[in-house]
This record gives structure tokens, C-alpha cells and sequence, in this order.
């Protein structure tokens, strides 16, 4: 169920010079401001340090060494937080899947990284399939402005969806626990490490939603930014086809699936 959303024009994959106006639209303020959500796990990790670590934090190092410039993370718990930071102008570019909602502030370049949505239940659930999930009186818990939160929101019809307001993945497994709820929608790399520890827990095989992961910059009303934009695109392609991306999430121990060249 990949989701086609619209993206800026794709150019060739290749290693692109950055311009005085690349430079303008990027990093406007001197320093790369990459906005990191270490509410997604499969992206992003606190190291021994503090400092993030994994998949996006090194994009946004390698992005900012092209561009000549120190790279400043601002980091957030949850992407519903990140979206916000965009409102607010207070990121250059970030790491955030690919939503409708969302698109009206943000332009996305294609995907990097495509991860699934599930559900974890209990282990003697009567919801056996993704699909059982969607019935009257079931509810479920979900990370408030999650990518599987809004692709929910609009899709499911009888179940009701509970929200956790903050901590990001982890919230939403504690609020399913805490008020023993039918079902925990989320990523399945975070939900499948939690069920690992507990055999009480059982992730379901299938998926509702497959997440599109892609770098985006915040939109800005009369500034079409469009060097920046196709710099960018070119980027991510690149990052991509030269395996980049599938080394970054094998260091810090992740797995997920690269996604593939963009129009494909």
C-alpha cells in the first residue's frame, strides 16, 4: 500500500556542486540545521554522548560536508514535534515521512528508507490479522502526528484510535499498556524489539501502511527555493544508489528497507 505522493522534479543521480544559492536555500543561517526525530529508532539513536546517531544523522553530516558548513541538530521526541519545527521555521532540512497533511508545509524529496506499520496485540488476541483490527469497540494506541497516526486517521472506520501526546514510539506502547487496550499501531522494528522481551506480546505479520521515510524542507509562502530543492533531490537519489543509506542503518543495527530509485 505505498502511498505515490508529489515530489519535486527528480534530476540524474550524481554528486552535484553546491551554489551560492544552494548555499542560500539550505543553510540559510550559515550552519545546517537538520531537524532529527529520536522518536522513530529505526532513524535515529541517542550515543553514549547524547550526540544522535544512525541513519539520519549521518545524512545531515554528509549533507552538510558537501555544503561546506557545520551541521547543528535540533532534535525532537515525536514527528508530530518535528512538523511543528517546520511551522516555525526551526529547521533547514529533517527527516519525516511523507504525508498529505504534512506536504502542505513541507516539500519532500523522494524516499530513502520505506519501513511498515503494524499492530502489536496481546498474545491470545482474538485480532489475528491487520485486518481484524478495524471492528467496533476495538482501540488502539497511536504516537500523536505519527505518520501512522494521520494515515489512520483517515482510513480507519469502526476502531477508535487513542493517541499518546508525547515520548515518542515508547508512549504509545506504554499508553496501550497502561489503559489495556486491543491493539498498538507503530513501527515494526520498535514494536517487534519491545514483543522480543515480552512473549506475553505478539506483532502481526502483515501491515497497514508502508512508511515512506524522506528528507523535506519546510515550505516558505513566495520562496520557491527551487536550487535548494532539486540539490536536495539529487542528494537523496545519490545517497541511495551509492549504498549510503543501506551502510548508515547497518551501523547503528537497524534494519529497514532502502527504498527504491525515485519513479520507481
Amino acid at each position: 500500500m505505498t502511498a505515490a505522493f508529489p515530489a519535486f522534479a527528480q534530476p540524474a543521480v550524481q554528486s552535484v556542486q553546491a551554489s551560492p544559492e544552494v548555499l542560500r536555500d539550505l543553510a540559510p543561517t550559515g550552519k545546517l540545521r537538520a531537524a532529527i526525530n529520536y522518536g522513530n529508532s529505526v532513524l535515529a539513536q541517542k550515543g553514549p554522548d547524547g550526540a544522535p546517531r544512525g541513519v539520519s544523522a549521518d545524512l545531515a553530516a554528509e549533507l552538510a560536508k558537501r555544503l561546506g558548513v557545520a551541521v547543528d541538530y535540533v532534535p525532537y521526541e515525536a514527528a508530530g514535534k518535528v512538523f511543528e519545527g517546520a511551522k516555525a521555521g526551526a529547521w533547514d532540512v529533517g527527516f519525516i515521512a511523507i504525508e498529505p497533511v504534512r506536504a502542505q508545509e513541507i516539500i519532500f524529496t523522494a524516499p530513502y528508507v520505506i519501513i511498515e506499520g503494524t499492530y502489536m496485540v496481546p498474545v491470545n488476541s482474538p485480532l489475528k490479522t491487520v485486518d481484524d483490527v478495524d471492528k467496533d469497540g476495538v482501540k488502539m494506541s497511536v504516537g500523536l502526528g505519527s505518520a501512522y497516526d494521520l494515515y489512520l486517521t483517515r482510513t480507519i472506520k469502526h476502531a477508535t484510535v487513542l493517541r499518546a501526546d508525547a515520548g515518542g514510539g515508547s508512549a504509545m506502547i506504554r499508553k496501550f499498556l497502561d489503559e489495556k487496550l486491543d491493539a498498538a499501531a507503530g513501527v515494526r522494528q520498535q514494536l517487534d524489539a519491545y514483543a522480543k522481551d515480552h512473549p506475553e506480546m505478539r506483532v502481526m505479520s502483515g501491515h497497514f501502511q508502508e512508511i515512506q521515510q524522506a528528507m523535506g524542507m519546510p515550505r516558505i509562502a513566495d520562496k520557491p527555493r527551487t536550487a535548494g530543492v532539486v540539490y536536495l533531490a539529487a542528494f537523496v537519489e545519490e545517497m541511495k544508489a551509492s549504498g549510503f543509506v543501506a551502510e548508515a542503518l547497518k551501523r547503528s543495527g537497524q534494519v529497514a528497507d532502502v527504498a527504491p530509485p525515485a519513479g520507481k
